[in-house]
């Protein structure tokens, strides 16, 4: 029955993605030497590429946008195929990311074959759609509702939309199947056969889309933090298991027991305590400079809060904080409270996420979970109102359908990560009979899944090699508590 699903899986897929798939001319590849200078000063001698694809791949002439990389060229003799970095966010900068914390692996990947930094439409040095200066802002004065904000959020997002489309860079155009489309003129572009691919949160998300738009050009996917094809909003199961975490980690710790002995309960405390007493604290206005004084609810505190989830170097100081704000200080909210009630626009982040939309069975599941966790569904603010408002951009059921391969996969997954959980790992994996799962035991998102432990690197170099590695358990350093001064 199981092999009768992945037939069907594999033949819709053929079906809905053929038109992707039919011949092109390979686009002309611009390589010029480069010395690339990482943020601690140090040099590699590398090559800046540039190739052109077509903003909207749906229409046969428009705009063409330059997609820019820079390529480590391999030192082994006989280097595998290429090693693609896809970046997360969406929105972030594959080379941007090779400058910082990750350079090593950077560097030490060129063992393999070369290691390209990609900046994928719309992001870094490649071109995208035009910088809008609008926003969506809600009352300063006045506690936040989902129900009050949501008509703010939609017009304000339409708007947007509006301005991108009379600028002739319409957001249908920034979709993770164009996204992928690049990927694959990238490599007819460079002339290999098959590109392998080393990804981390949108970054794998946009590497299930090359898999399943591209399989056959393909030959191993590393995804840290996967993002599967239906995992684009969040669980609020997911959140609570991350504060579950917490309380249990300080309860396990003698010291910490005594300090924080019920977190749970503080943080159900507090957000009782702001819905029914809002609070205000003043922000810095980051481009004026001007002080503001911002009124915070329950929401707004919770959509805090799920910011503070993302990884134990995020959270070591939020039971501190919430201690604080129990006692009635709320100074740690001075830097957040701004940005609860007011966002910005950007077109490529914007429209990717949009296009990946949600079932409607995951939908209901938020809306069920939202009811029974301390932070509903702040986690995914203000995400849904705008999707709702622009339902037409959703690449449809058939994109978020699971793909079964047998492609080689290794995921990454943190125990600890508050914005791809493992069990997202674990969903994808099913239809991956090849896939492995390199599970770190007390890592968060970002850095920690590719840094937390030399082991990791050990086991992308054998991956990448196309040796053979088994499922495994790192465990890693133990957060960092952040404690009370002593009086």
């Amino acid at each position: 029955m199981k092999q009768l699903i992945y037939l069907l899986c594999s033949l819709t897929i053929l079906c809905t993605c053929g038109r992707a798939l039919h011949a092109q001319t390979a686009p002309e590849l611009k390589l010029t030497p480069h010395t690339f200078v990482a943020k601690d000063g140090r040099e590699t001698e590398t090559e800046m590429g540039e190739f052109l694809v077509p903003e909207n791949r749906d229409t046969s002439d428009g705009r063409q946008l330059t997609l820019r990389f820079v390529r480590f060229k391999s030192t082994n003799p006989n280097p595998g195929s290429p090693i693609v970095y896809l970046a997360g966010g969406p929105g972030g900068s594959g080379i941007n990311a090779a400058k910082y914390k990750r350079h090593d692996l950077f560097l030490a990947l060129r063992a393999v074959a070369d290691v390209i930094a990609f900046d994928q439409r719309g992001t870094g040095l490649s071109d995208g759609p035009p910088k809008y200066l609008g926003i969506w802002a809600f009352d300063l004065a006045t506690p936040m509702t989902h129900a009050a904000a949501r008509p703010i959020i939609q017009q304000a997002t339409r708007e947007a939309a509006a301005f991108f489309t009379e600028k002739g860079s319409g957001l249908e155009a920034y979709n993770s199947n164009a996204n992928a489309d690049d990927l694959n003129d990238l490599r007819r572009a460079l002339g290999a056969e098959k590109l392998s691919l080393w990804s981390i949160s949108y970054g794998s998300h946009l590497a299930l889309t090359t898999l399943k738009r591209h399989e056959k050009h393909l030959d191993r996917i590393v995804m840290a933090g996967v993002e599967g094809y239906d995992h684009t909003v969040k669980l609020p199961a997911d959140q609570q298991a991350i504060l579950v975490a917490i309380d249990g980690l300080l309860k396990a710790d003698p010291t910490t027991a005594t300090v924080f002995p019920d977190f749970l309960g503080d943080v159900a405390k507090l957000l009782d305590q702001v819905e029914k007493k809002p609070v205000t604290v003043t922000s810095r206005n980051p481009i004026t400079g001007y002080t503001l004084e911002v009124v915070m609810g329950k929401l707004e505190l919770q959509i805090m809060m799920s910011w503070f989830l993302a990884a134990p170097q995020a959270f070591r100081d939020f039971p501190l904080t919430v201690r604080q704000m129990l006692a009635g200080d709320f100074s740690a909210a001075t830097k957040y409270a701004l940005r609860t009630k007011s966002g910005q626009f950007r077109g490529m982040p914007l429209g990717m996420d949009l296009a990946s939309g949600i079932s409607a069975h995951r939908r209901k599941l938020i809306e069920i979970q939202a009811k029974g966790t301390l932070l509903g569904d702040a986690i995914n603010f203000p995400y849904l109102h705008q999707y709702d408002a622009l339902r037409e951009l959703d690449a449809g059921p058939e994109f978020r359908a699971p793909y079964p391969s047998e492609l080689p996969v290794l995921c990454i997954s943190g125990t600890l990560d508050g914005r791809t959980a493992r069990a997202n790992a674990e969903e994808t994996l099913k239809y991956l009979p090849n896939g492995r799962h390199l599970v770190l035991e007390g890592a968060g998102h970002s850095d920690p899944l590719f840094l937390s432990s030399p082991r990791i690197l050990e086991v992308m170099k054998a991956f990448f090699s196309g040796e053979t590695v088994e499922n495994e358990r790192v465990v890693v350093a133990a957060v960092d508590w952040v404690l009370p001064e002593e009086e």
